[in-house]
């Protein structure tokens, strides 16, 4: 396949950025989308320039670094269906997880770093997402001593608990809800660690303040309101549903009535 990829580059947090464009060939089908990434690097530093900066880690689909909107669209093209924006199953992906196969010959691919007042760029396709690292410092643990496994499986959890538990918990915080939020709001994510944890009996303890302590720092990183336009669950890579929003909401009205 040979590709023109238009590549938003930007040399630091303080400098202008502006696309360039590149021209690749011999990009195999069955490639990721990071493999050809590396690809167009390899050239790039054959030729004395300065490669692609981009994240990524483990490239299966876990650690959430390859924060990259493809096309317009947070991690490519085979995103959930916005028709079926509750399934779980349809389609989901991450950029690490996005194969060339979605492409087509001769296709032009615009590659943009995330899009939000809380993700500064650092470099070229690099974002800074330590807010959401303070979003979870605030209130996303438990201070319960729960033993050993043993111990801890000997607290029995309603099955129901524990599939929403679960549910929440395969959130891998890449941003990718926040990129395609149309006001750069954190609420999915916020709300799946919330939900997450609000859910278990261990997580009980500090059920009013997590709420409250991890909303309250969301706000105060910069992120946008959410109106609940749904492009989050519609993004996100792990299928959290739109309900968690309406779950975390109860929890802080709940809360606040405790006067917490």
């Amino acid at each position: 396949m040979r590709l023109i990829l238009r590549v938003w580059r930007q040399k630091n947090a303080d400098a202008e950025g502006a696309m360039s464009t590149y021209e690749v060939d011999g990009i195999s089908s069955d490639m990721s989308f990071l493999e050809m990434l590396d690809t167009l690097n390899e050239e790039l530093i054959l030729r004395g320039e300065d490669p692609v900066a981009f994240d990524h880690d483990c490239r299966e689909g876990i650690c959430g670094a390859c924060s990259l909107v493809i096309n317009g669209d947070a991690h490519g093209p085979n995103g959930v269906s916005p028709a079926r924006a509750d399934s779980r199953a349809w389609g989901s992906t991450t950029t690490c997880q996005l194969h060339m196969r979605s492409f087509q010959d001769g296709d032009t691919i615009d590659i943009e770093p995330w899009r939000a007042s809380a993700f500064p760029v650092i470099k070229d396709l690099v974002v800074d997402r330590s807010a959401f690292d303070r979003i979870i410092q605030a209130g996303g643990y438990i201070t319960a001593p729960t033993g050993s496994a043993p111990d801890a499986h000997a607290t029995p959890v309603p099955k129901p608990d524990a599939d929403h538990a679960f549910e929440h918990a395969e959130c891998i915080g890449c941003g990718a809800c926040v990129a395609a939020c149309p006001n750069g709001a954190a609420m999915l994510f916020t709300s799946a660690k919330v939900n997450h944890l609000n859910v278990l009996p261990q997580g009980a303890p500090e059920r009013e303040s997590r709420v409250l302590d991890m909303v309250a720092q969301m706000d105060e990183e910069g992120f946008g309101g959410c109106t609940l336009t749904g492009e989050c669950a519609t993004a996100c890579p792990k299928g959290i549903p739109l309900f968690s929003i309406t779950r975390m909401n109860r929890e802080f009205v709940r809360a606040v009535g405790k006067g917490r």
